[in-house]
């Protein structure tokens, strides 16, 4: 959530500033809305003042036992205005509030300009493409079985058999392992948020279609981003306990309901799919460097898995709602013959922890934390990706990067 301060004091500022994104600032019905509410707060504020007036009016009538029902009668008439103008109030501060949810954060201003992922910029390409394989994933082995998941649940889920499946379980070995050596503390979450805490990320209310909901009013977390965001909310850090590094393996499930005919086969886009996630709360003044740390903590799992990939940073008109600056990490996919999103790390600035109220104290001054997040990685299109890079079309097989070798105890995997 945007500083409310900032909207009404600098309120062209901020528009040209959503500008960059392309959103457009409902700025008349908030300048509209605001006016209402400051005259409302001036009403209740001297309709309260009058009653306390007449409450010790009442008082000395009483204790003099004078008669106090013509006061009595302005009592109860100031009540049921002031009951009356806190209600209209109340709804006026709901509306302002709807405006604020709906409002993305603002772009930071290293965020290059521009409408749509065509704009990201291309900072490095890491790895030499080796692969000449053109086959997808789906099509190289029967241990991913979309027939059968689809028997159990559905179009958009896979059942991963055998060596794939061990190999996935080394994948997030692997991931885990890194992020503990690199300080982050690691976490095993629900899987379910309740309301408060997806309004904290930003995943609420503007994108509850993407959502799984349960009959009890709780979601299926998309991202451990959530639950690890909330951990924190409305707790006060002291500035010595900063940055805080936590990690979490854990599914992630959404609706894809914008993606109708995208992706349809294989892994590359599921209703369920495993990830590990990076996040890290900081000081504002150090947050663009743990944002370039994080990032270099999600390439060093491709490293360590010699996967080529490249790094682009989104332009304005790409970045994620709750975001400010975002570095996307692609990994090469040969069958597509193009490079793929698989991790995505973000600054949200003190968007979120304004949303779920995380601040820290510094010298006896309390402020809000920013918040930083990323994937170190998406462990189903990192699957894809050591499949089609690493498949050796003479014995069927794949090659297993030395990293890996020790967990799995070989290193070759034979498809069928």
């Amino acid at each position: 959530m945007i500083d409310i301060k900032d909207l009404r004091d600098n309120i062209d500022e901020v528009e040209q500033s959503l500008a960059r994104r392309g959103y457009i600032l409902k700025k008349d019905k908030f300048i509209d809305l605001d006016g209402q509410r400051k005259l409302l707060q001036v009403e209740v504020e001297s309709l309260q003042s009058d009653r306390k007036i007449l409450s010790n009016d009442f008082s000395k009538l009483k204790s003099s036992g004078e008669d106090t029902r013509d006061l009595t009668k302005k009592i109860d008439s100031l009540n049921k205005n002031l009951k009356s103008k806190n209600e209209s109030l109340k709804l006026i501060l709901e509306s302002i509030n709807t405006i604020l949810l709906d409002i993305p954060n603002i772009p930071h201003e290293s965020t290059p300009d521009g409408k749509n992922e065509s704009e990201n910029v291309v900072l490095r390409t890491v790895g030499k493409i080796t692969s000449t394989n053109k086959v997808d994933h789906i099509d190289l082995t029967t241990m991913i079985d979309t027939d059968l998941a689809a028997k159990l649940a559905g179009s958009r889920f896979a059942v991963l058999k055998g060596d794939l499946a061990k190999l996935q379980r080394a994948l997030i070995t692997l991931m885990l392992d890194a992020a503990q050596k690199n300080g982050y503390e690691e976490y095993y979450l629900p899987y379910m948020a309740n309301k408060d805490s997806l309004i904290g990320t930003g995943n609420l209310p503007k994108f509850e279609e993407d959502l799984f909901k349960t009959s009890d009013s709780l979601y299926l977390i998309p991202t451990a981003e959530v639950p690890l965001t909330n951990i924190y909310r409305d707790i006060l850090i002291r500035d010595d306990e900063l940055p805080i590094k936590l990690t979490a393996h854990t599914p992630c499930f959404r609706s894809e309901a914008g993606s109708y005919g995208k992706d349809t086969k294989g892994l590359i886009r599921q209703h369920q799919f495993e990830k590990i996630e990076l996040f890290k709360i900081s000081d504002p003044s150090s947050s663009m460097m743990e944002l370039e740390e994080l990032l270099e903590n999600a390439e060093e799992i491709l490293k360590l898995l010699e996967l080529p990939y490249q790094v682009v940073q989104l332009c304005s008109g790409d970045i994620g709602f709750s975001s400010c600056k975002t570095y996307d990490i692609e990994v090469w996919m040969p069958s597509q013959n193009k490079y793929r999103e698989i991790s995505s790390c973000s600054n949200f600035g003190d968007f979120q922890a304004r949303r779920a109220n995380i601040k820290f104290k510094s010298k006896n001054k309390k402020y809000f934390a920013h918040t930083i997040n990323g994937s170190a990685l998406a462990v189903g299109r990192t699957l894809i990706a050591l499949i089609e890079n690493n498949y050796n079309d003479n014995d069927k097989s794949i090659t297993i990067p030395i990293s890996l070798q020790s967990l799995l105890g070989r290193d070759k995997i034979f498809l069928n």
